[in-house]
């Protein structure tokens, strides 16, 4: 549908803009589990790549930089040789770790009921 069919106001489209970035940036799946992993307090690059083996040097170094730039992550250098750095949540960060918990929780309640969904999707349409 193009623009200028829609009824949805210009301000309304222009506000939704920033919050569907938002949400595209925090629910990314190296951005919930770097916040996950570093939740029990300052983390090193190191540990968060232990924490999450299945992530690249280079996008773990991209998710840190954008979740540091939205605030959600705070980085320390300290001035040793080498030098030693650590990321911690902030306190926006450590809101939105609540909720991404309510959200596992409820992916480890009903995994099992959406496993059997998939599987009786599956059936059905393989036998159409």
């Amino acid at each position: 549908m193009s623009r200028s069919n829609s009824d949805v106001p210009a301000q309304v489209e222009a506000e939704a803009c920033p919050v569907q970035e938002v949400l595209e940036r925090v629910a990314g799946k190296w951005s919930i589990l770097i916040i996950v992993a570093a939740s029990a307090g300052p983390i090193r690059f190191t540990e968060l790549e232990r924490a999450i083996p299945s992530v690249s040097r280079r996008m773990l170094t991209l998710t840190l930089r954008n979740l540091e730039r939205d605030g959600l992550v705070t980085r320390t250098v300290y001035p040793t040789v080498p030098p030693k750095v650590e990321y911690e949540l902030t306190p926006m960060a450590r809101e939105l770790r609540a909720a991404l918990l309510t959200l596992t929780d409820w992916a480890e309640h009903h995994r099992t009921s959406i496993i059997a969904a998939r599987a009786e999707y599956d059936a059905r349409v393989s036998a159409s």
